[in-house]
């Protein structure tokens, strides 16, 4: 009996695992209708005979096989600082166990319904999960990296829906239309072979709906930008932050990267954090290395530490700053999403005794801006309102801002800490998203990343891929009107699970 017990978990773990396949670089989303079907399958089976604590374990080790396989890179980053690498095992193992609870509780809630209904049990399935789902990407300053909905990533036509209803509400949606051909062998009736068409052909509707959405943003008239936003690429080592390594090497590169012309307005975008060893004021100091091959028609967006002491006590910020060609600063933003151990350490207190520090600040930990303000250039005749996000606060699905009156997201990264892995191609999906649910064309400028201006549907204009050096120019564009989802955020979701549960009461009643 016990063996069979084994045997079920290892079944769930491949389960998991090998839906990683479906995420981005492989993006084979086929796998997802087996692998969640077969998920679906196996505990409805079990609704009536299992124990309590058995019924979380259920979910677990398929959350723990999924996220094993796919966040692996973040060991990566331990690799980097002799401090760290003691964590990696236990990072490896801790990290995918923990985000497999919210698989494992919300099985266990879909027990709790008790429900041999297979339509009805198929949709408190994909209602639980797509709520867990969303507690994993809230609580505890979230982390929903890798929601199932990003396997659609190179499907644009479907992503349209993104638009109205925002990323969450997709992956509900994705997890009952994955989990529904189950319903071709739990079938009882015509009744419920009909529903499964249904659900199945929700994929075709949203196809159709986002062709339709694609075309009209094509017949739209471009329109010439008050001035060419250039995003670099770029591959600096990140050996620049632990060895000797001297910041006029790093500025020298990254203006032979930009290639500036005299006679063209231009927006610079360096990566996150690309210039070591010092920090927003201290860049005043380089001012002689712009002044032969810029000018007033030039600004710059940098990625830089920056540094204020306020009653005695020295604060770092991991900033988006913006100067003129002169290095006269023109506006700073302050990240508010702050990576846990990355760029602060939890309980810093009690862990910096054992030697440990945050991995991207050799001073201390990075302290969280206030709040994400549009930052307005309105010099030499610009106007222009930009949305700054730094790295991992591309991830945010319906919480990245408040006010929708900006022209463009600008997204500054630095992917090196994921090394030759999945971590680069998984983190620049989310633009894709961020782009359609806002309506906006996102530019993005990463160090060892993919650099990228992807337009409002979703299509990647243009591309620096992971590996090479160089720059992309956004000169051109054409407007959507604000979003739905821009509007109202993750309402939309609140809305989806309201249509699930008058579902779930109209089938219960039906069938």
């Amino acid at each position: 009996m016990k063996s069979k017990i084994y045997f079920n978990y290892i079944y769930l773990l491949i389960l998991g695992g090998l839906s990683s396949l479906s995420l981005p670089p492989y993006n084979f989303v086929i796998i997802n209708i087996f692998t969640y079907s077969l998920f679906f399958l196996f505990i409805f089976k079990k609704i009536k005979t299992e124990k309590k604590f058995q019924r979380f374990l259920y979910g677990w080790f398929f959350g723990f096989g999924y996220f094993l396989t796919n966040i692996y890179w973040i060991t990566i980053s331990l690799t980097f600082d002799s401090n760290f690498k003691f964590l990696i095992v236990f990072a490896l193992i801790l990290i995918p166990s923990f985000l497999a609870i919210f698989y494992g509780l919300a099985i266990y809630l879909f027990f709790l319904f008790n429900i041999n209904k297979p339509i009805i049990s198929l949709l408190i399935f994909s209602l639980s999960l797509g709520f867990f789902e969303f507690l994993r990407g809230t609580i505890l300053t979230g982390f929903p990296w890798n929601l199932i909905v990003y396997s659609l990533s190179n499907y644009l036509e479907i992503l349209q829906i993104l638009s109205l209803l925002g990323t969450y509400a997709l992956n509900m949606l994705c997890l009952t239309f994955f989990a529904s051909p189950a319903l071709f062998i739990l079938r009882r009736d015509r009744k419920e072979i009909i529903a499964c068409i249904l659900f199945i052909a929700l994929p075709i509707v949203l196809f159709i709906y986002g062709s339709s959405k694609i075309d009209s943003f094509q017949s739209l008239k471009k329109m010439n930008n008050d001035l060419t936003i250039r995003a670099i690429g770029s591959n600096i080592d990140l050996e620049r932050f632990y060895g000797n390594v001297d910041p006029t090497s790093i500025i020298e590169e990254l203006i032979d990267i930009s290639s500036p012309n005299l006679n063209m307005k231009t927006l610079f975008l360096w990566p996150e954090g690309i210039i070591p060893k010092i920090n927003q004021k201290e860049l005043k100091n380089f001012e002689f290395l712009f002044k032969q091959k810029f000018n007033e028609n030039h600004f710059f967006g940098i990625g830089i530490n920056n540094f204020e002491k306020i009653n005695d006590q020295n604060k770092f910020y991991n900033s988006f700053t913006f100067y003129d060609n002169e290095l006269n600063l023109i506006s700073t933003y302050n990240k508010v999403n702050l990576v846990p151990f990355g760029e602060f350490l939890p309980f810093e207190k009690l862990l910096s005794r054992f030697g440990l520090k945050s991995l991207t600040n050799e001073y201390q930990s990075f302290h969280k801006g206030k709040n994400r303000e549009v930052v307005n250039i309105n010099r030499n005749s610009i106007d222009l309102k930009i949305l700054p996000l730094i790295c991992y606060e591309i991830i945010y699905s319906g919480k990245i801002f408040d006010n929708f009156d900006f022209d463009y997201i600008i997204n500054i990264s630095e992917d090196g800490w994921f090394g030759n892995s999945n971590g680069p191609y998984q983190h620049f999906s989310h633009s894709i998203f961020r782009s359609i649910e806002s309506g906006k064309y996102l530019i993005r400028s990463a160090n060892n990343g993919i650099t990228a201006v992807v337009n409002p549907t979703g299509f990647i204009e243009k591309k620096i891929s992971l590996g090479n050096s160089g720059y992309i120019d956004f000169s051109e564009k054409k407007v959507l009107n604000t979003t739905l989802f821009a509007q109202h955020g993750n309402k939309m979701f609140l809305y989806l699970i309201l249509l699930y549960i008058f579902l779930i009461f109209s089938f219960n009643r039906i069938l």
